[in-house]
Order: structure tokens, then C-alpha cells, then sequence
């Protein structure tokens, strides 16, 4: 995936301004920045929730703009904010959701299949007929994370999907999505407050200030507290092992 040149404004004021970037095949893209960064926008655009006011994104040298939805489907899966669902489902019933672009409603055994395996990747097996809103929040996570494991597409946006959960949950969230990656060979663009977890889970980190890209690199090239200090406005003490940041505080 290439972004070019990105725009989009909001009146006068420019969120997104000018931002382009090349996305990894199989690897953890995380977005970080203060409030504000335009992290969020731009993953909205990238899935097309919102349209841009400039700039393009290539999925496969085509403009995303061409693909029709029932295609992109098939190609990107998004998880936002709030994942929270009136009508009453259950987890295989919301697993079987991420068959709707092949089959619409109407599942054949080989998508039943998959949503049989995604249950068991996610061990939800023993959960499967239960209603989502009897599970636990992490149950739920890993439910909407099998979803889009029967989706079965190359690219994987996830929009701060720790929020609102404690520290055990946001670990095992990270598991999930780092299984994702290293088993699946998803590639995952995800939007992360939390910078620890970036720092561990990622392997490149996008960093923006002010609608800017401003840090495009390798996690370790990243997380340093030089580079911190700029895009926070905040001094910064990493403390890592063999390279790797154990934790990061101010």
C-alpha cells in the first residue's frame, strides 16, 4: 500500500496535510502522535470511512478509489473505536460476518469452515453460541478479532483497539494482533495511544504531529528520547533490554 501526498481539511484548517508513506506486506504499522495528529483521519481515509480532499492511496497500483466495496472488502477489514453492536449476536453469528463480501448471507461449507477456524485460532469455540454481550471484554475483543480473521484480507486497520481496556486485556489484544502478522502474514496498520505497546509490538512506526508525518522508520529507530521529546513536547526515559524497550515513562 503507498499513501501520496494525503490531504484533508476541515474548513481552513488542514488535519491530514501532505502526508505520504509506504505500508509494509506482514508487518505491524503502528500510527502514534499526540491528540490531534491526524492518526485516526487518516486511517478513516485509508478504509474509506471518509474521503480525502487530496492525494491518493494504492492498493496494488490501483487508486482505492476504483475498488468497488464488496471488492475492497475482500481486500481490507477495519475494526474502529466503538465496536459495540445493537442488534443482539452471538459470536459465531458475528464471526460469520466476516464471510459477507464472498457470500453474503448465505454461507457455504467452506465458509463455515473458516469460521470454524477462526473460532478455534481465537479459542472461541466454547463461547460460540453465547450472546456478545454476556462475554467479558476481553472475550469480545477476540471475538471481533476472529471476525476479521474469517474476513481473510491481506490488510488489517485497527483503530485504538486497546481503548477502554486494562492493562492484561490491552497485552492480550496485542498477542492477537501480533498473531495476525506473524502467523496469518497480515499486514496491520493500527492507531496506538499507548507507547509501550507500540514500542514491543510494532515493527515500524509511523509518527505524526500537526497533520504531519514527521517519523517514518523501523521501531528502534523510533523509540528514542530524542524522537519522543519532538513529537510530545515531553522528556521521556526508556529503559530496554538488549535493544529492545522494556518500558517508557516520563
Amino acid at each position: 500500500m503507498k499513501i501520496r501526498n494525503l490531504i484533508k481539511k476541515y474548513g481552513d484548517t488542514s488535519v491530514v496535510d501532505d502526508v505520504s508513506l509506504d505500508i509494509h506486506r506482514g508487518k505491524i504499522t503502528s500510527f502514534i502522535g499526540p491528540n490531534g495528529a491526524g492518526k485516526s483521519t487518516i486511517m478513516h481515509m485509508i478504509s474509506r470511512l471518509i474521503p480525502s480532499d487530496g492525494g491518493e492511496i494504492l492498493l496494488d497500483g490501483k487508486n482505492l478509489s476504483h475498488y468497488k466495496s464488496k471488492e475492497l472488502a475482500k481486500h481490507l477489514a477495519i475494526l474502529t473505536q466503538s465496536n459495540n453492536l445493537a442488534m443482539k449476536l452471538t459470536v459465531r453469528e458475528l464471526v460469520s460476518f466476516g464471510r459477507f463480501p464472498y457470500s453474503g448471507s448465505k454461507l457455504t461449507k467452506q465458509d463455515i469452515d473458516i469460521v470454524d477456524d477462526a473460532l478455534l485460532k481465537m479459542q472461541l469455540m466454547e463461547f460460540e453460541d453465547r450472546f456478545l454481550d454476556e462475554l467479558s471484554g476481553g472475550q469480545r475483543q477476540r471475538a471481533f478479532i476472529a471476525m476479521i480473521i474469517a474476513q481473510d484480507t491481506e490488510f488489517v486497520l485497527l483503530d485504538e483497539p486497546t481503548n477502554n481496556l486494562d492493562i492484561y486485556h490491552s497485552i492480550q489484544m496485542m498477542k492477537n494482533i501480533k498473531f495476525l502478522s506473524t502467523n496469518l502474514g497480515k499486514t496491520v496498520i493500527i492507531v496506538l495511544h499507548e507507547l509501550n505497546l507500540a514500542a514491543f509490538y510494532s515493527d515500524y512506526i509511523c509518527a505524526f504531529k500537526d497533520g504531519k508525518l514527521v517519523k517514518h522508520a523501523p521501531t528502534n529507530e523510533i523509540i528514542t528520547k530524542e524522537n519522543l521529546a519532538e513529537i510530545y513536547n515531553v522528556d521521556f526515559e526508556i529503559l530496554d533490554i538488549h535493544g529492545k524497550p522494556l518500558s517508557i515513562y516520563f
